[in-house]
């Protein structure tokens, strides 16, 4: 039997890039990251937690954002302040949204 994921904060961030067949009722699936279709049988729990936290590592290429970066590189402003952001900024994502995500991900198996 499959399982049904809620709809978290971490599966809807994914799902505005990524789309996912088995979640029909996650609204508005973007198409620029590849499909997530059988991302738990492609790639293990420790892989995914590194492609979530910063995927530039795997693929150098990608445009996907590191998600738990805090430095190197430039953010948008601190708030609307119209200033730089200054480092170290916290992650896009905390460790437990990770870990969500992944957990989630390794559902994927189809």
């Amino acid at each position: 039997m499959k399982r049904i994921i809620p709809i978290t904060a971490g599966v809807a961030l994914a799902a505005a890039c990524h789309q996912v067949s088995s979640q029909p009722g996650v609204p508005f699936q973007g198409n620029i990251g590849p499909m997530l279709d059988g991302a738990g049988s492609r790639w293990d729990e420790a892989q995914l937690r590194g492609i979530v936290a910063n995927a530039k590592i795997t693929f150098p290429d990608t445009m996907m954002p590191s998600f738990y970066k805090t430095s190197g590189y430039i953010r948008p402003g601190d708030a609307f302040t119209g200033k730089a952001g200054t480092e170290p900024l916290p992650p896009l994502l905390t460790a437990q949204e990770i870990e969500d995500i992944v957990a989630y991900l390794l559902t994927l198996t189809e």
